[in-house]
């Protein structure tokens, strides 16, 4: 008579307030994939011919598949011509250069020669005028003629200087072409050996994305190569423990076998989808042999324990009413009470305030209750 309903205790589920060590972990059935599995894209548009099939092991550096492009080829063929004239005009410009500079220098002789006869001819004028032989405008005509020559030897000097800077820049704007038209060829050939695709890693072809001898566009996908050494477990965690994912956590990864391998997250999806966050596990020491991609894998991450606290078996009670309310059995009538709940971990939640221990709360099946202040549960 003490409720207004009754209820089977067969409908609902009993728990009991208790004490202990609370731990916060996360348990999810993960999928293997692999963390270097890079797609190789054509670099030119061609006919493909391929070397391997998906499945096929390969070695680092092993030809893949090769795209057949004749305009790149040609385009290589025409500057790789442009360059060898434009190397060829360079050092025609050295040998100028120096044609220009021998040129200047000979210039610079002659006229240091003829300085040296004028200044000979005018000590002998001096010394035919001291002795009276020779008339005093022999003398300044031969002063005349040094002088002339120092001219012609000032004039020579800086036209070597002028002719050696001219010829050096002309070289070097030579050469500067040279070496452009140069890396031009050498862009050109990294292109041309792209187009042989080459296994990045040791590893395994994964999905090949086209047919043998197809013609593909430039930047088309061809086929991807999977890492077989490197392996991540990606899980969905629900929206509530996400935000207390960090990378570097450790986990707890079980094989078929059920042997089980530490491992860590590294990394944790910045996006909610249907109330999911995605994160990835990778294994510390050692991974399972023969995994393979798209394998099922158990994991499990500890994410915290907190000690002697008061606690009760997790259920849809802590959803409903946001976990603020709780049935607490007294006799064989369920009286609701108003409670305030902490952190939570898959199987238990923390009771902060409203329960006391060996209190025996209704954790599922209160949902029957309509919010009703006491119910009666038969047969308990």
């Amino acid at each position: 008579m003490g409720g207004s309903h009754s209820y089977d205790a067969s409908r609902v589920r009993i728990a009991e307030v208790k004490r202990g060590d609370l731990v916060r972990d996360i348990s999810a059935e993960g999928r293997v994939i692999a963390a270097n599995s890079p797609t190789l894209y054509a670099i030119a548009g061609g006919t493909v011919t391929l070397h391997v099939v998906a499945g096929d092991v390969v070695k680092q550096g092993q030809a893949l598949a090769e795209i057949d492009s004749p305009e790149l080829r040609s385009q290589l063929a025409q500057e790789e011509a442009t360059l060898a004239s434009l190397e060829a005009e360079a050092s025609r410009a050295a040998l100028d250069a120096q044609l220009a500079r021998s040129t200047a220098r000979k210039l610079l002789d002659q006229a240091e020669i003829d300085r040296v006869a004028a200044q000979r001819d005018l000590e002998r004028n001096e010394r035919g005028f001291a002795g009276g032989a020779v008339p005093q405008i022999e003398v300044a005509r031969a002063q005349d003629n040094l002088k002339k020559s120092d001219i012609g030897v000032e004039h020579a000097r800086e036209d070597l200087g002028l002719q050696g800077r001219g010829a050096s820049l002309d070289t070097r704007n030579k050469h500067l072409l040279a070496d452009r038209q140069r890396a031009i060829v050498d862009e050109l050939k990294r292109q041309v050996d792209a187009l042989t695709l080459r296994a990045p890693f040791d590893g395994q072809v994964g999905q090949v994305q086209v047919a043998q001898r197809a013609n593909v566009a430039v930047n088309a996908p061809v086929l991807s190569v999977v890492d077989l050494s490197r392996f991540e477990v990606e899980i969905k965690v629900p929206e509530s423990f996400a935000r207390d994912l960090g990378i570097g956590m450790p986990a707890q990864l079980t094989s078929g076998s059920g042997q089980p391998y530490p491992g860590a997250v590294s990394a944790v999806s910045p996006e909610v989808v249907n109330g999911e966050v995605t994160a990835r596990l990778r294994f510390a020491d050692k991974q399972p042999p023969g995994l393979r991609q798209n394998q099922r894998l158990s994991a499990r991450i500890v994410l915290g324990t907190r000690r002697n606290v008061l606690m009760v078996e997790r259920g849809p009670f802590v959803d409903q009413d946001g976990g603020r309310f709780a049935y607490v059995m007294d006799g064989d009538l369920a009286v609701r009470r108003a409670i305030r709940t902490g952190v939570s971990s898959l199987n238990a939640v923390e009771i902060l305030d409203g329960l006391r221990p060996g209190d025996r709360v209704v954790v599922s099946g209160s949902d029957l209750f309509a919010d009703a202040k006491q119910v009666r549960i038969s047969g308990e």
